[in-house]
Parts: structure tokens; C-alpha cells; sequence
């Protein structure tokens, strides 16, 4: 299993942060939010769980970091929807 680096607004796994072979995006809201735009795991990795580890990353980063998570991907908005875990972290 491939490490999860962190990219620029990203959390990545792949050779480098331009071509990765699965991703969790953001973006900046303001100051203390960030957006969680987008999630992608290439045909290869799906089905091993590689989305949830992305967003467990992301969610270990906000958390670390004091931020809100503003659901916009629909992967995120259903991870967060289907359990109370994750209302310290969502905006």
C-alpha cells in the first residue's frame, strides 16, 4: 500500500502531486474552513479502501489544525452524512 503524502491543498497518493493515482482536494474558505472539492481513486486502487484513507487524512489534518470541513464532494458530504463522528469537523 502506497503512503499518503501531503500535496499543495492536497492529500495524494502517486509518484508526485501532478499525477496522482488517488487525491482528496480543498480549498480555503477563510480562515479556519476549508472546502473538500474533490476525491478521485484511479480504476486500479478502487475497492481497497483507498478513498477512506484519503478522507481519514484529511480529517486527522483539520482536526490537527483546528479547521471546519465544508462538504462540496459528494464521497466527503456522504462520509460525513451517514455518522455524528465528524461533527467537530464539519463546518
Amino acid at each position: 500500500m502506497a503512503n499518503i503524502e501531503s500535496g499543495n491543498n492536497k492529500f495524494y497518493i502517486g509518484e508526485d502531486e501532478n499525477n496522482p493515482i488517488a487525491e482528496i482536494t480543498f480549498k480555503p474558505a477563510d480562515g479556519n474552513t476549508i472546502i473538500a472539492d474533490h476525491t478521485y481513486v484511479s480504476d486500479e486502487l478502487r475497492g481497497q479502501g483507498i478513498a477512506g484513507k484519503l478522507f481519514n487524512k484529511l480529517i486527522e489534518h483539520a482536526r490537527e489544525n483546528n479547521l471546519k470541513i465544508e462538504p462540496e464532494c459528494s464521497y466527503v458530504v456522504a462520509k460525513m452524512d451517514r455518522t455524528n463522528d465528524f461533527d467537530d469537523v464539519r463546518a
